[in-house]
């Protein structure tokens, strides 16, 4: 997606994105990013030409409420921008790469059984809407998908029906978060699920494209999924007495990682040989996302810590949670 830019350094942005573009990165969340900082700029500096510490600082000043990680995720693509206009000759102040500090690791939510057990069994019990009639048959299959597969919510709510591959069993991720595709397997069970589920909600869209239509037949918005979870979650009894960070839609990803590691373990498999297919099921750009889940591990299952005491630690990298 193109943004219009109509700042003074509207020229320089568009070049930029141009070029991330040309070497394969979608760089649609930074270009949104961008955005912003177009629009910051005509607001409060729409005089200046030159990309000043003044302008840079000031749009790195941390905001009330503003998390740690979210101030890097709005400066970064700033920092791009400013040793972009360097490399053609345009003088911009770069800002220093200790601002902010190192990125705070967020400590995730795995679910435990009754947990998982009390959400699937809310999820079922969906209403029929009078306003989305296939809502009621989307809701129980895309949360389990992302559970039992591990998936991102953008990957499972951007299925399209051509994805999925019932003679196969297998399912086609488009380009996903690093702008590469993949192809995973269902299990017996879930492959069963989305068979049936197909089936049901042909009835409703016999002509669609996406594997879960909303009302009009297209793909859901992003922010409906973190609705529904927190719309039967919040509910749940378990939900008020969970301790650790409140979960979130992406949980669900960690914590299908976090069981299946413990399984594997469990079942004295080599962990230093089966982590690469884990990182590649993953869709994980690098197999350093994926070590990130040994830490987490024996934190929350006793299973691991007990039958992993003699991994090397040379196996276990090391993972900055300042």
């Amino acid at each position: 997606m193109k943004y219009p830019y109509n700042s003074n350094f509207r020229i320089y942005i568009e070049g930029l994105v141009e070029q991330k573009q040309s070497l394969g990165y979608p760089y649609v969340s930074s270009g949104r990013i961008l955005r912003t900082f177009d629009k910051y700029c005509i607001k409060y500096f729409p005089n200046e030409h030159t990309l000043t510490s003044d302008i840079v600082m000031s749009w790195a000043s941390l905001k009330e409420n503003e998390h740690q990680n979210g101030l890097m995720r709005r400066i970064t693509p700033i920092r791009q921008l400013a040793k972009y206009m360097n490399t053609i000759g345009i003088d911009a102040y770069v800002l220093s790469s200790n601002i902010p500090k190192k990125q705070i690791r967020y400590v995730p939510h795995i679910f435990t059984s009754q947990e998982l057990s009390k959400f699937f069994k809310a999820v079922d019990a969906c209403q029929v809407s009078a306003f989305s009639p296939g809502r009621h048959l989307v809701i129980p299959v895309l949360f389990r998908l992302l559970y039992s597969c591990g998936l991102r919510s953008s990957e499972a709510r951007m299925l399209q029906v051509s994805d999925v591959d019932f003679k196969l069993g297998s399912v086609f991720i488009r380009e996903s978060k690093g702008h590469k595709d993949r192809i995973i397997y269902l299990s017996d069970d879930m492959l069963h699920l989305c068979k049936m589920y197909d089936e049901r909600i042909q009835f409703h869209y016999p002509n669609r494209i996406a594997f879960f239509p909303n009302q009009k037949g297209n793909f859901y918005n992003r922010s409906l999924i973190n609705y529904w979870f927190h719309l039967f979650w919040d509910n749940l009894t378990v939900a008020k007495t969970c301790t650790g960070n409140p979960p979130r839609v992406h949980d669900f990803r960690h914590t299908f990682a976090v069981n299946r590691l413990n399984q594997w373990v469990k079942g004295g498999k080599d962990i230093n040989a089966y982590l690469p297919y884990l990182s590649m099921y993953l869709g994980h750009e690098n197999q350093i996302d994926t070590d990130y889940y040994l830490h987490l591990v024996p934190e929350f299952f006793p299973v691991f810590r007990d039958k992993s005491r003699g991994i090397s630690e040379n196996l276990l990298p090391e993972v900055d949670y300042e």
